[in-house]
């Protein structure tokens, strides 16, 4: 009879965690970062059906990058607990704090769990206040780590060399269009030190929490028209709506 192969599960759970991350660094980067009137939401995504950012609920909303079946899994569950949960008790006790533990939760029992594959995902949770400084971004690893991030933060491809860029970019009193700016600069940045790649509107998915809006929901689409003149600068773009035919 062999001798069973052993191994620790120290090395068991880093093999787990290498596999997911090199899942996750695959795929195209997803910045978030805190502006003036709310949070912005820029990702590298082609598709116009396959959203790298979605809403949530009210003033929250979810960003992920990895294997598209399993985020969206978890999109869907978080969909779920938001309006079970507002609906049982009050709109006001969905929080992302809450909906990043239930993530938490779940990631780190399958993460752990012998029988299944890691998650091959990493989640932004993010919900706008009243306030710049009310404002909360968590970031969550295959393992259900959850990180308390503030101003920027980015996920998926060369997420250190954005994150470090944007962390010595990102300043108080952005505007939308200064914010978005920043966020395409970064994803546009060669790693290896080249000239930049320039990005178009086809190849973004742009959303915002609005604290401004008026509506209970803060979540909308940047599209078309509006994002290309607010890459251009365009101030007065911030305040439009989304347009139904777009």
């Amino acid at each position: 009879m062999s001798t069973p192969f052993y191994v620790s599960p120290q090395q068991a759970m880093a093999d787990r965690a290498e596999y997911a991350r090199k899942g996750i660094a695959r795929g195209r980067s997803v910045v978030v970062l805190t502006y003036d009137d709310g949070i912005l939401f820029v990702a590298e995504n082609t598709s116009r059906a396959l959203h790298k950012v979605s809403e949530i609920y009210d003033q929250i909303a979810f960003a992920a990058v990895g294997r598209y079946n399993e985020f969206e899994n978890l999109r869907i569950g978080g969909v779920r607990y938001a309006d079970l949960r507002g609906y049982s008790y009050d709109r006001a006790d969905v929080t992302a704090r809450g909906l990043a533990n239930v993530y938490a939760q779940t990631l780190g029992t399958i993460f752990s769990s012998v029988g299944e594959k890691p998650y091959e995902v990493e989640l932004i949770v993010a919900e706008v206040g009243a306030t710049t400084e009310d404002d909360q971004i968590y970031r969550l690893t295959p393992d259900g780590s959850v990180v308390d991030e503030k101003n920027a933060v980015v996920v998926g491809g060369n997420a250190d060399s954005i994150g470090t860029y944007l962390g010595q970019q990102h300043r108080s009193g952005l505007t939308l269009a200064g914010a978005l700016r920043l966020a395409v600069d970064g994803l546009a940045r060669d790693p290896s030190g080249g000239s930049p790649r320039t990005l178009t509107p086809d190849q973004l998915e742009v959303a915002v929490l609005d604290r401004t809006r008026f509506q209970q929901r803060k979540f909308k689409r940047i599209l078309g028209g509006q994002l290309g003149r607010l890459l251009s600068g365009d101030e007065s773009a911030a305040a439009e709506e989304p347009d139904a035919s777009e």
